[in-house]
């Protein structure tokens, strides 16, 4: 039983080998060069302003939670809608069909309660 897994582990053996073969070799033929703009900060294109230790609203997470949120939500009716052909062949389509409605329904309850207490504007 043990035997069907040895490919795997020979393969992962060798990725393990290449990668640490792949960083010796760099590390043995790299130029190594200092700059002035290697040690710097560097953030989206744009030099670094202000201070790290800078105080941010509790909003700008809020709306990051509520994104990914609704985002990973919605990305489950993706195999949802794949799958959907199938159910209704088989006579389950109707009873898939009113619980994905729940479900976005549930969303949409969700999303007017955020709305209404004003979690999406981002201006305050």
């Amino acid at each position: 039983m043990l035997i069907d897994y040895a490919p795997i582990l020979v393969l992962f053996v060798l990725v393990a080998l290449f990668a640490l073969g792949n960083v010796a070799v760099s590390e043995l033929l790299g130029r190594r060069r200092s700059a002035i703009g290697k040690a710097s900060a560097y953030e989206c294109g744009m030099g670094a302003v202000g201070n790290a230790r800078m105080r941010l609203s509790i909003h700008f997470y809020l709306v990051a939670v509520l994104f990914i949120l609704f985002d990973v939500e919605s990305l489950l009716l993706i195999p949802w809608a794949v799958a959907a052909r199938g159910l209704a062949a088989d006579g389950f389509g109707g009873i898939v069909f009113a619980e994905v409605v729940a479900f976005v329904a549930v969303l949409a309850v969700g999303l007017a309660f955020v709305w209404r207490k004003g979690g999406l504007e981002w201006e305050r």
